[in-house]
């Protein structure tokens, strides 16, 4: 849990976005703008990572996280459980997800060893098909949602669509933030 306590440089570093800040309620035109942040993922993802060599991308992005390319992995699970969360609370009444241990899963051998170009076109493809459902949606679409058990509560796509761009915001900063600390030129 965030410390009032805690060091602004290391608040910084964990959170080059700031943090999220979910909203009551979504109007037609936030929805519209957060699809139009999360379709912009992938070229932003390509552009953070583009020339940077293995030794760069085993470099963590602050003390104590993961390194640049265990971010990318994330970001690539991230986007298949973010697909799958949205296609349940479509086809199914509340439907309750299943959680996966972000932390865990980065630490597993492709995540900490893998080439980063599998998970890129994982994103680019899950998104790029994703969004092309997400134009579909009409107002009682985004109005849906699905239980998240660890979370205990209900969320509705609409919030879901501005917690997954602002994420992949998040983590795309992380690495971009690094390579310009670091003078790391493409």
């Amino acid at each position: 849990m965030h410390s009032a306590a805690e060091d602004p440089a290391l608040e910084s570093l964990r959170y080059p976005v700031g943090r999220f800040e979910p909203q009551d309620s979504y109007s037609a035109a936030d929805t519209a703008e957060n699809l139009q942040r999360f379709a912009m993922a992938p070229k932003r993802l390509t552009v953070a990572v583009r020339g940077l060599s293995a030794a760069q991308l085993d470099t963590a992005y602050r003390p104590g996280g993961w390194s640049a390319r265990q971010v990318v992995h994330h970001v690539a699970d991230s986007a298949l459980n973010g697909s799958a969360r949205f296609r349940w609370a479509l086809t199914e009444d509340e439907p309750t997800i299943k959680p996966y241990d972000e932390n865990r899963w980065a630490e597993l051998a492709d995540a900490k060893r893998g080439s980063i170009e599998p998970s890129r076109f994982i994103v680019e493809g899950v998104t790029e098909r994703l969004v092309v459902l997400l134009k579909t949606l009409t107002p009682k679409d985004w109005a849906r949602r699905f239980h998240h058990p660890e979370w205990k509560e209900h969320v509705r796509l609409d919030h879901l669509l501005a917690k997954l761009a602002w994420h992949h915001e998040h983590h795309v900063a992380h690495i971009s933030s690094l390579r310009a600390r670091a003078g790391w030129k493409e």
